[in-house]
């Protein structure tokens, strides 16, 4: 499949988690665990969208941190709140599990983040 195809897929998906999480948000019965969940992987998603798009081979992985350094290393520009995306990291498996319970997730923080994540990765694949 071309890259590019790969891309829009990506992308696509990582919108999908957003719609559940903008959904979700406000519902006092969800907790910071799924919410987590939907944040961390629209991230992942919407990071491989831009190394696919790019023609930039990553292995099958949860980690933010080290898609941030695989788009550093490719001298792709970084996503918005690079700093703090890698913070959902335990909200890929950990929390999921509850092998560990989540801190506080800042729900409308969370969801500013994502939207300027997505906003970025669609500007630079080129999809609206």
């Amino acid at each position: 499949m071309a890259e590019d195809a790969v891309a829009a897929i990506l992308l696509g998906l990582a919108r999908q988690d957003v719609l559940a999480y903008r959904k979700l948000i406000d519902d006092p019965e969800i907790g910071d665990a799924l919410l987590g969940f939907h944040a961390q992987q629209a991230v992942e998603k919407a990071l491989k969208a831009v190394l696919s798009h790019a023609g930039m081979v990553h292995r099958r992985t949860h980690d933010i941190a080290e898609l941030l350094d695989l788009l550093a290393d490719a001298g792709l520009p970084a996503p918005p709140h690079a700093d703090l995306l890698d913070e959902l990291n335990p909200y890929a498996v950990e929390m999921r599990y509850g092998l560990v319970q989540p801190a506080g997730l800042d729900r409308l923080a969370t969801l500013d983040r994502l939207n300027a994540v997505l906003a970025w990765a669609g500007q630079l694949i080129g999809a609206s």
